[in-house]
């Protein structure tokens, strides 16, 4: 038997950062998101020798080991060593040589919540072989615990949530590990018009999302005022977000993403460079009416609202910069898990 999994990656469309601890303990955290058709996947398959071979097929790189309760964390394929430790901790795991295989759509450090979708993926294959009884939010907190508190990974709440569940949603982040996934209901039509008007960039560099978090964790630490306030205004943007898609205001986009573009710069020195200043602006000549940095920050995936058709000379602008338009739908489903012969 194998045992597989997918998941999909997301847009982070409002309140990104504010899922981030200290802050989302402290003052409560809001983040508007939404899965799309780029995805993590995961296999399991049995072997025939007694032995445990891990392997990242788009990374290239593949581990053997003899089989054992705790493979070493060394900093190569550390998240599927990492669920494979835990899994192994808390559930046990059969005395049978297995290969546990993943594939992400997307680079590592693009913005697109491509790790923490990776464990879920993970999770749930583990899950699907041993019938774990875990549920959504299960599933979501136990890949969290592993990342930050197994991993010791800085980072956010909102990726492990999103790929879990799916779909767009709002979702409240609070203290000792609360969260709260609100699925918003949206008109197929205004979701098809959002989809139209969003042109998805790579810019072909990535970054280490885990140094722009630290910093801003430093910041709230140091009561930061304009950390702090920028922070604020972001989960403000979340609820502004939420309302104009609810309500078919798609016009509004645009602004509401510049609006949280301009605020999300001051919390952390690092989130924006030149190049994307330059892509930005040019972005914007071309017709955009706003756009977004994805995930922490620093490089990896933008997003720009593009209405009236103005996506395909926004589209002819990017290109110049040497990056890649990825295309994409909007998904209403997460984590999905299933068996073959």
């Amino acid at each position: 038997m194998i045992y597989r999994s997918k998941t999909p990656l997301r847009l982070g469309l409002a309140g990104g950062g504010t899922d981030v601890s200290p802050y989302s303990d402290e003052f409560g955290g809001a983040i508007l998101n939404a899965t799309i058709s780029l995805y993590a996947y995961a296999s399991i398959e049995p072997i025939q020798e007694n032995g445990i071979i891990i392997e990242a097929i788009d990374r290239r790189e593949e581990q053997r080991f003899e089989w054992t309760n705790e493979l070493p964390i060394n900093g190569q394929l550390d998240l599927a060593k990492g669920v494979y430790n835990r899994i192994q901790k808390d559930y046990g795991l059969p005395l049978t040589g297995f290969k546990l295989s993943t594939f992400v759509d997307v680079p590592a450090g693009s913005g697109l919540g491509t790790s923490s979708t990776l464990v879920v993926a993970i999770i749930g294959a583990f899950a699907e072989m041993l019938k774990l009884p875990l549920g959504d939010y299960d599933i979501a907190h136990y890949a969290y615990d592993i990342e930050r508190n197994d991993l010791k990974l800085a980072g956010g709440k909102q990726d492990q949530y999103a790929a879990t569940f799916g779909g767009v949603n709002f979702m409240e982040f609070y203290a000792e590990d609360k969260v709260i996934v609100n699925p918003l209901r949206i008109k197929q039509e205004y979701l098809n018009e959002l989809e139209h008007n969003l042109v998805l960039y790579y810019t072909q560099t990535s970054r280490e999302s885990a140094d722009i978090i630290k910093e801003q964790q430093k910041n709230v630490h140091a009561k930061n005022e304009k950390s702090i306030e920028a922070m604020h205004q972001l989960k403000e943007q979340s609820k502004m977000m939420k309302e104009a898609l609810l309500k078919g205001r798609l016009h509004e986009i645009g602004e509401i993403l510049d609006f949280g573009f301009q605020e999300k710069r001051k919390m952390a020195h690092n989130i924006s460079n030149s190049f994307i200043d330059d892509i930005y602006e040019s972005a914007k000549l071309a017709g955009a009416t706003g756009g977004k940095i994805s995930g922490a920050g620093g490089g990896g995936f933008m997003t720009f609202y593009c209405p009236n058709n103005t996506r395909y000379k926004v589209i002819d602008v990017l290109n110049n910069f040497g990056g890649v338009v990825k295309s994409y739908q909007f998904t209403h489903h997460g984590l999905t898990t299933w068996s073959v012969q």
